[in-house]
């Protein structure tokens, strides 16, 4: 494969107050202490809430504030929560106990977390201080009532990558060094639930958005100028950031696609559309402003998604698009995802992981492991997976799971409650919905995780989903290549690939080699150019500037866009393109 133009670093450009924008320490404390020293003048109390979003250097950013701004007084949020131990009583019940993956999504607020008599002593503390006061911290806009509002906001991913680090704890706890994967999982079923209240409740009435992904480089935009540009955002196509991480199963493609670290041993994973982690780089002249690409989805959900998405989902973004590298790798874990009542009942989520391989490219022996043998026996499977974890035996799956040849193209769909896995040498894009981290492994090959320890296998939760009657007559009628035409035109022709009539997703290929009229008809589409080097993406009227994209970029188009075209651009003239279209479908 050749090197490709894929862009990692995709921004969104701003177009109104491009002056307010801030960048570095000296240049932010300043603008702050504009504020502070209009009001010193006054004589009047003026009170700064510093919001922060979990996964910040909260000392970094504090030292800096206290240092710069040199208030009266300065409170930390911490002083007011309960303590570690409360709060592990209080979270223990949606933490799913020894269980190192899975929990239950937290219903609390926020307010949950803080010692009453503690949150009213503050509160009292705050309406009676003279002077300038800082209140910093998770919680800060519960503790006072600002005059100003920062809210300290983190991309999850960054946060993910600082606790493998070991230099981040959780909400209310000091768990600093405890192992990443328990970080994340607490994070996953609490942290973020909670946090993500107080965000959605507060937007509106932020003054600045302080970034502070990258350390020591911070950047501060007014709360007016990321409202605005959000709304911008959902009147013409855009990418989110994509980012990638290694797999004890992956593969090299990916690394020469989008020109990763050729040190790396692999790239399995590459997110280029899992909007609950992906940032939105917004460009303010030169300066780049890194924002959690859900803060569009909280702002924007009518939209972004379209009214009946949003009144389905609520502000959640439904669909995923991921890449599996397995090139030079070796098989995915075979697996299976919970039903929808399961996934509600278990683990608290609204719906459930449908997805489908959609084959970018493969190998010339590449296969997908997919649905159950006509003879296959519930107990001998099970039985046979147990003994292969408590001997450490291989697992033969061959008696008991169908492997089918994959090609470069080919489309798999995998409904909840279907044996799968994607062989070594196949790069698959993965086209799901959003709940990604519900997967059963089944067995993994024998092999270790990245951190030398077996993979966690979950055989109760997928005996309790796996679906025996998806035999081998079953999938390959109805989960393999299901392609119907649809529509054709003048240089181009449009497919049905998918999904199975059990997932709420749709999913269309257009092949063209000229200019191929889209509508969202409302509803929010992604799309993927799985062939040629580049197309660009126009609206008919002219409403946006056109959008460039490249091999393998993913891309959303809001539902507020409407209507637009896609067609080949530059080293594609001539030659015959594809894209993936994914949306809900409608009256699901």
């Amino acid at each position: 494969m050749s090197r490709s133009n894929y862009d990692k670093s995709p921004v969104v450009h701003a177009v109104a107050f491009l002056d307010e924008c801030w960048r570095g320490w000296d240049d932010i404390i300043a603008l702050i202490n504009c504020n502070v020293n209009e009001r010193r003048k006054s004589g009047l109390p003026y009170l700064i809430a510093v919001e922060c979003y979990p996964g910040l250097y909260e000392k970094e950013i504090a030292g800096r504030l206290l240092e710069g701004t040199q208030p009266d007084h300065f409170l930390t949020t911490d002083t007011a929560f309960k303590s570690p131990a409360e709060i592990d009583e209080l979270i223990a019940p949606y933490l799913g106990g020894n269980d190192p993956i899975f929990g239950y999504m937290c219903p609390l607020s926020l307010d949950a977390f803080l010692d009453p008599r503690q949150r009213e002593r503050m509160q009292q503390e705050t309406s009676r201080l003279s002077g300038i006061t800082i209140v910093f911290g998770t919680g800060a806009l519960l503790l006072c009532r600002p005059d100003l509002i920062i809210y300290a906001d983190m991309p999850r991913w960054e946060g993910q990558l600082r606790q493998r680090r070991g230099e981040v704890s959780n909400l209310g706890a000091r768990n600093q060094g405890l192992k990443g994967s328990l970080q994340y999982k607490r994070s996953f079923f609490i942290d973020w639930r909670v946090c993500d209240s107080l965000k959605m409740a507060s937007m509106a009435r932020w003054d600045y958005v302080l970034d502070t992904t990258i350390a020591e480089d911070p950047k501060m935009i007014s709360g007016r100028a990321m409202r605005t540009a959000l709304h911008r955002v959902t009147q013409h196509p855009f990418r989110v950031v994509p980012f990638f991480d290694p797999a004890p199963w992956g593969g090299q493609w990916l690394k020469e696609l989008c020109d990763l670290d050729r040190d790396a041993p692999n790239f399995g994973w590459g997110f280029d559309c899992v909007p609950e982690e992906n940032s939105l780089l917004l460009q303010f002249g030169e300066t780049k402003v890194e924002i959690p690409s859900l803060n569009l989805v909280y702002q924007e959900p009518a939209a972004l998604l379209g009214a009946d998405v949003y009144q389905k989902f609520g502000p959640e973004f439904p669909i995923r698009f991921d890449f599996l590298d397995t090139i030079e790798g070796g098989n995915l874990s075979l697996q299976v995802h919970p039903l929808a009542v399961y996934a509600r009942e278990k683990f608290g989520i609204a719906y459930t992981q449908d997805e489908s391989y959609y084959i970018l490219d493969a190998g010339s022996d590449a296969t997908v492991y997919l649905g159950l043998k006509p003879d296959a026996d519930i107990d001998e499977l099970f039985c046979a997976l147990e003994d292969a974890q408590v001997s450490g035996e291989a697992f033969d799956a061959e008696p008991f799971v169908n492997q089918w040849p994959a090609k470069k193209h080919d489309h798999f769909l995998i409904p909840a409650g279907t044996i799968h896995c994607s062989g070594a040498d196949t790069v698959v894009l993965e086209i799901s919905a959003t709940p990604y981290i519900f997967t059963f492994k089944l067995w993994d090959w024998g092999r270790l995780g990245l951190d030398g320890l077996p993979r966690p296998i979950n055989l109760k939760h997928g005996r309790s989903v796996i679906q025996m009657d998806r035999d081998t007559e079953w999938t390959g009628k109805n989960l393999i290549n299901a392609l119907q035409d649809v529509d054709h035109g003048d240089g181009w022709r449009e497919e049905h690939t998918g999904l199975h009539a059990f997932e709420f997703i749709e999913t269309r290929r257009h092949w063209f080699t000229g200019t191929v009229p889209h509508d969202t008809q409302g509803t929010v589409n992604v799309l993927n150019l799985v062939q040629g080097s580049e197309a660009v993406v126009e609206s008919p009227t002219g409403a946006f500037a056109p959008l460039i994209v490249h091999y393998a970029e993913t891309f959303i188009v809001p539902a507020a866009v409407g209507k637009y075209t896609i067609r080949p651009y530059g080293s594609s003239l001539g030659a015959e393109c594809a894209t993936i279209k994914a949306f809900v479908r409608p009256g699901f």
